[in-house]
């Protein structure tokens, strides 16, 4: 398979990131390094990036090419933002990254960074109106969507480095030097005629480091169980705590701080400054992280090129294709089981009575439910809870993926342990313990009519009578195998939905 190397050179961080092209538009991230170069440092009293600056950096670049050596990669794309392109002697820093480094940087224009900010999020997250806010080190993006279509993006040329920097000599306290970036961030806002004309209900979308470690905050505060970062939602009180607690601390006590990189600990609060003024100027009751930017949007448009010009329609939908294609799952045998759930969902509605918002839940767990067999057959349906919290499944909420774990760890035994109930007790209620036990076997009995994997059973059609469910199969060959294993599930189908179970 083929492996692509993605370098994102910005004011503040060097990323590398090893990407594995799995086919068909589908990717997968297989490494990623990091290293604090603060290329953009002391840039604002000169324009020209300075020599230590440029030294570590290019340190950073060669320890690059050899892991992407070490790889065997032959594809490197690398870019450069804000400080390479402000930096008067940009000429000559990238001729010198071309001959030191091997590495051939392309620079970004402002126009051109907004993008794939946008097509990172927008091809990973299904939030139908949004603006996108993306503060890096050196520049802040601000994009406006509304149904997948791109309607205004600005670039403002300051960011977290440079705001810290423009603002650091004045002999402030830390809290009184937040202040003045609210104010001066404030003021640049209102520059901008088309953030004032705003409809209220859409949704901000955070992008970058600093967001990302905003949101370890948060998980640390709140004790969140979730290890992923995609989606989480930081309402603007609990912000506000997260803000008010840091800008007040010195560098040193900062840096002390879990979840807090020490090349990011004294720019952190110029960041949270900015992303203070946007929220309150646009009147932003909460922010919704994205994982995604600017390097998966450079992913998507080399793994799937059409994204250039039509962002992806079912996100949650490709996401899964990606996983099961990662997961070497049967595709044909994960998609006629998603086909069997769903009719079984909607002929039982009259006993479960569930709203639609299951139905999502039910087909993202059927499609992945073979996910832990690629770990150990032995109690796999563990391991595909486990991979479900944990794979990048975009499209969904941090609720509906906790909930579709549930219902694959319970699908072959719905007694639940208490210490998972305890554990995710912020995201379901002993209402939902319920539905997660009737998903489970209405999963249980859509898998057992797979068994052999040939899609024999074609279609079901279910009559309640009385104390009974009629289950009645439309087959295509001999399909003894997948009844007898499906009325195996009757006891439990019993016990949860108070009915007796007939498969003819």
């Amino acid at each position: 398979m083929e492996k692509i190397a993605i370098i994102d050179l910005g004011s503040n961080t060097a990323r590398l990131v090893i990407v594995e092209i799995l086919g068909d538009g589908h990717f997968i991230v297989t490494d990623q390094i990091k290293e604090s170069v603060r290329l953009g440092k002391d840039m604002e009293r000169d324009g020209f990036l300075k020599p230590q600056r440029i030294a570590e950096t290019l340190k950073t670049l060669k320890m690059f090419r050899r892991l992407c050596d070490a790889y065997g990669i032959e594809k490197i794309i690398a870019v450069a933002t804000a400080a390479v392109r402000r930096a008067k002697n940009q000429r000559s820093f990238l001729d010198e990254v071309a001959t030191t480094c091997g590495i051939k940087l392309r620079v970004l224009t402002a126009e051109e960074e907004a993008t794939y900010v946008y097509k990172g999020v927008i091809n990973t997250m299904d939030i139908p109106k949004g603006i996108i806010f993306e503060i890096g080190g050196g520049s802040t993006k601000i994009v406006q969507y509304n149904r997948k279509n791109l309607l205004n993006h600005v670039t403002l040329p300051f960011g977290a480095v440079t705001l810290t920097e423009l603002f650091q000599n004045d002999g402030l306290s830390p809290e009184e030097q937040v202040l003045k970036i609210e104010e001066f961030f404030t003021e640049q806002l209102k520059q901008i005629d088309w953030i004032k004309e705003l409809d209220p209900d859409v949704q901000v979308i955070g992008v970058g480091g600093s967001v990302r470690s905003l949101c370890k905050l948060s998980k640390m505060m709140t004790k969140c169980p979730l290890n992923t970062v995609h989606n989480y939602k930081i309402g603007y009180e609990e912000f506000e705590k997260i803000y008010d607690t840091i800008k007040v601390l010195d560098l040193d006590k900062k840096k002390r701080i879990r979840g807090i990189s020490s090349g990011r600990a004294d720019i952190l609060p110029s960041a949270f400054a900015a992303i203070n003024a946007f929220m309150k100027y646009v009147k932003a009751p909460e922010l919704t992280i994205s994982g995604c930017g600017l390097r998966e949007g450079i992913m998507f448009n080399y793994a799937m090129p059409i994204t250039i010009d039509k962002p992806i329609t079912d996100v949650l939908g490709y996401s899964l294709r990606t996983l099961v294609r990662f997961y070497n799952l049967n595709e044909n045998h994960a998609e006629h089981v998603v086909n069997l759930s769903v009719q079984l969902f909607k002929q039982l509605r009259v006993l479960h009575k569930f709203p639609r918002q299951y139905l999502k839940i039910l087909k993202v767990v059927s499609m992945l439910h073979d996910a832990g067999t690629s770990i150990k057959y032995y109690d796999f349906e563990k391991h595909s809870a486990y991979i479900i919290l944990n794979a990048s499944i975009y499209g969904m909420t941090n609720r509906e993926i906790v909930m579709a774990a549930l219902v694959a760890a319970a699908h072959k035994n719905d007694e639940f342990a208490v210490s998972d109930l305890v554990k995710y007790k912020a995201y379901i209620t002993e209402e939902d313990v319920d539905a997660i036990r009737k998903l489970g076997i209405i999963l249980r009995i859509a898998e057992s009519l797979d068994r052999s994997m040939s899609s024999c059973v074609l279609s079901l059609n279910c009559d309640v009578l009385g104390d009974s469910v009629i289950m009645k199969t439309e087959v295509d060959g001999d399909a003894s195998l997948e009844i007898k294993d499906a009325l195996n599930a009757s006891q439990d189908f019993r016990r949860i939905f108070k009915k007796n179970l007939e498969i003819l």
